[in-house]
């Protein structure tokens, strides 16, 4: 599988007129009589009142106050006060809903198995797995000795070869040691004797490099490697590369670490242009090394053979704006996925098409257009096996895999397209939301694993034999006292004809033995489309039980995101059943900004065009009311990190779509943060946003950041705000000082509705051990159904 950079979540929006809603019947901002509040049941308590120090901001001959500037300084113990009386605020008003806090996670955990486990997957002579243990948090990483007597050979006695399964790494071993743990990359070295791993003790993600030898046991204690981002071993595992972070976290620099050598590291590579960022890899084969530095809209790549000595870099292609490419290897070939052919470098919105050239000498030559996925598919990512190609696909709505097998005829004088090709096209669910590819690491593996999961479909693991053309379920997420219940033949298909002319002869018959869980009779999955303002249709995806809903009278919740090209995660969640037997509707907005059906979806909403997200997101709840899907008077919206930044972009310009939000980790003071370039990340976020340093651009991100555009005088709904103390990705001063203002600028009644609850010890991506998992969505949960007022009616 190709790397991708996670890039950190943020939005930005656009100078424009605020056009009205379609079909909409929610008004927009209004002013509320003064000090008269149309909300009930007002608290009692005052929320803390920071200080406010006088400070002015200047920026393009603009200067304006910032009088909570000072909370960005995190070492100020006023701060530290502050985040503590607020998180006192948050309990006091979280207490009535405390006995249906505990009765939510009551449930949620009676939904989990004891012990979760996942099926082994082959790599090699080992079978590598994970579970969770009966009563603990976290995932213990584990493998059992499964060789032949070639893969014994190959070995040379090195590993003990017991067929009894053994830990490699504990994750709740090192949380017990430094009471918060963040394990970031783990790798196994080729011939499978090392593990190098990356942990983050603090929540700064700050990850520090470990190499654990597994024959011994032993961790080797002398690295002085931190701000470790990625790792790959070299093809003889006598060497181990890796990548290192600025002060801004930006990943920038390439280290390679020869083992049992006392001397330094070997410095290989050091990207100076701070709107890029390095990632490396190595192909599936092993052969080379890949060194790629990415922005976000173009790609350079550097090769180093990991089988020779000497560390020589060789250069794929130089960078080209808006051309963006990753490299693979294979039987002496380089295959390389790309926006933009040899000869064309104009970017192709359209997705990705196949290249390959030979790799036996550099500089490269001309690159050979291998495959062209035709009108009908657009090409998003690729694997490679000795003996198959694996393409990822889109089709429509609808994702598709297909196989091809490998080598493919040197000799060919045009492109192919992919129907040239003879593929198989992977049997999937015709209501497929979500699949993520396995492990599959093995190069000389003809079976190929995915996870298949929808909003009703519990996780699926499935092995798909490319040589043979046969594929088996192994696995399925287990839900107690729903999954016995439920149990029907499995009908895993192809796209029907309608969808995929021309590849209804990939149809199988499944055995009859094979079974999974569908909760399609219980729960109802919906995808619409929704006409936002400009016409432009937006993909929706509704979820509800039939048997608890009730049309005009459910509350609901909606989902946002929008941004870098990513597609809200729908997979199955089996917390969402909690709300879902309440009547509670839960909705998907795949706005623009986002993923989307091609990379012009993710234009559509970047940049200067931002304003695109907002109004989908406001169009989207307006329909989830005018169908009757939703109360008009409980209707909650929710996002995460850049998700926050889009609901709370909405909620300055339409304070009466939503009774009540969550903003989790926000991304809201945009203005101030575009503004600094010392902070982490920030650089790398102008190709998405604009760089604040030209005044164009700087009037397009001050005009939408929420911080800079809260209005006065009005009710605001009811809001959770969550943020962590050491959050690297989005300052804990960004949900401080949004949360304040607001209070300063809204009525007095609903200003004590806005709470903060800051994690002081974890990072952007909170404690993640599952049960902690429970313990927060119950919270959330509890909020909202307090906020629409159920949870008096026995909820």
């Amino acid at each position: 599988m190709l790397a991708r950079w996670p890039w950190r979540a943020s939005l930005l929006g656009k100078a424009s007129p605020l056009p009205s809603l379609v079909h909409g019947t929610l008004s927009s901002t209004t002013s509320p009589l003064p000090g008269v509040c149309r909300r009930s049941r007002t608290p009692a308590a005052d929320p803390p009142r920071p200080k406010r120090i006088p400070f002015t901001v200047s920026a393009h001959q603009r200067q304006w106050q910032d009088p909570y500037h000072w909370m960005s300084d995190k070492k100020d113990p006023d701060l530290v006060d502050h985040l503590r009386q607020e998180n006192l605020y948050h309990d006091a008003f979280m207490a009535d809903a405390d006995g249906l806090r505990r009765t939510l996670v009551s449930e949620m955990r009676s939904r989990m198995p004891p012990r979760l486990s996942g099926p082994p997957e082959r790599w090699g002579p080992w079978l590598y797995y994970q579970y969770i243990p009966q009563g603990r948090e976290y995932p213990v990483l584990c493998r059992r000795w499964e060789g032949d007597s070639v893969f014994s050979k190959l070995s040379s006695g090195l590993i003990r070869r017991s067929r009894k399964g053994h830990t490699l790494l504990d994750w709740n071993d090192l949380a017990e040691k430094f009471g918060y743990v963040h394990v970031g990359t783990c790798r196994v070295s080729p011939d499978h004797r090392f593990l190098a791993y990356t942990v983050d003790t603090c929540g700064q993600e700050v990850f520090r490099l470990h190499i654990k030898d597994l024959q011994t046991g032993n961790v080797i204690e002398d690295l002085e490697a931190t701000g470790v981002s990625s790792l790959a071993w070299a093809v003889k595992n006598d060497r181990l590369f890796y990548t290192t972070c600025d002060e801004t976290q930006r990943p920038f620099r390439v280290f390679c670490k020869r083992l049992g050598s006392r001397g330094d590291d070997e410095m290989l590579f050091t990207e100076n242009d701070t709107m890029c960022c390095v990632d490396i890899a190595c192909t599936k084969d092993g052969k080379y090394i890949t060194i790629n530095s990415n922005t976000r809209t173009s790609s350079e790549v550097y090769v180093v053979d990991s089988s020779k000595e000497q560390n020589e870099l060789m250069l794929v292609q130089k960078r080209v704006f808006g051309v963006q490419y990753f490299v693979e290897h294979h039987h002496g070939f380089l295959y390389i996925l790309t926006n933009s052919s040899s000869s064309d470098t104009v970017r192709h919105l359209e997705g990705y098409h196949l290249v390959r050239c030979s790799a036996e000498k550099f500089p490269l030559s001309r690159f050979q257009d291998f495959i062209l996925p035709g009108k009908s598919f657009i090409l998003q990512d690729i694997d490679l096996f000795d003996g198959h190609l694996v393409l990822f696909l889109q089709k429509g709505e609808l994702p598709m895999y297909c196989s091809i097998e490998m080598p493919i005829d040197v000799n060919f004088k045009m492109p192919f397209q992919i129907d040239d090709l003879n593929p198989w096209f992977f049997p999937l669910p015709a209501s497929l939301c979500n699949i993520v590819p396995g492990l599959n690491q093995d190069f000389m593996a003809s079976v190929y694993r995915v996870v298949i999961s929808s909003p009703v479909i519990p996780d699926i693991v499935v092995d798909y034999n490319m040589g043979e053309k046969t594929f088996s379920v192994v696995h399925q997420e287990q839900v107690l006292g729903l999954s016995e219940a439920f149990k029907n033949s499995i009908n895993l298909q192809c796209i029907d004809e309608a969808m995929n002319p021309g590849h209804t002869e990939h149809l199988l018959d499944m055995e009859s033995h094979q079974k999974w869980v569908d909760l399609s009779d219980k729960f109802k999955c919906e995808r619409m489309e929704v006409t936002s303002c400009d016409g432009a249709k937006v993909p929706l995806t509704i979820l509800y039980s039939p048997k608890a809903w009730r049309s005009k009278e459910s509350p609901g919740l909606l989902h946002g995101y929008g941004s870098y090209g990513e597609t809200l995660d729908k997979s199955w969640c089996v917390n969402r059943i909690s709300l879902l037997e309440r009547g509670w509707v839960i909705a998907f907005a795949d706005v623009r900004g986002g993923g989307g059906l091609d990379p012009s979806w993710h234009e559509a909403g970047r940049g200067p065009r931002k304003l695109n997200s907002v109004l989908d997101f406001a169009a989207c709840a307006v329909y989830l009311v005018n169908e009757g899907y939703v109360n008009k008077r409980q209707l909650c919206a929710t996002g995460h990190s850049a998700g926050g930044l889009l609901v709370a972009a909405t909620i300055n310009m339409y304070s009466d779509l939503f009774c009540a939000a969550i903003l989790k980790v926000p991304f809201l003071d945009v203005c101030h943060t575009m503004l600094d370039p010392t902070l982490p990340l920030t650089s790398l976020d102008y190709e998405e946003f604009g760089d604040p340093k030209v005044e164009s651009e700087f009037e397009l991100i001050r005009s939408y950041s929420p911080y800079d555009n809260i209005p006065s005088g009005i009710c605001f709904p009811q809001v959770l705000v969550t943020a962590s103390f050491h959050d690297s990705r989005v300052g804990v001063w960004e949900a401080a000082k949004w949360v304040a203002k607001v209070r300063d600028c809204s009525c007095p009644c609903c200003s004590r509705r806005i709470i903060l609850r800051t994690n002081m010890t974890g990072g952007h991506f909170g404690e993640g051990g599952r049960f902690q998992e429970c313990e927060e969505t119950a919270l959330d949960y509890a909020f909202l159904i307090k906020a629409t007022g159920r949870a008096l009616e026995g909820c």
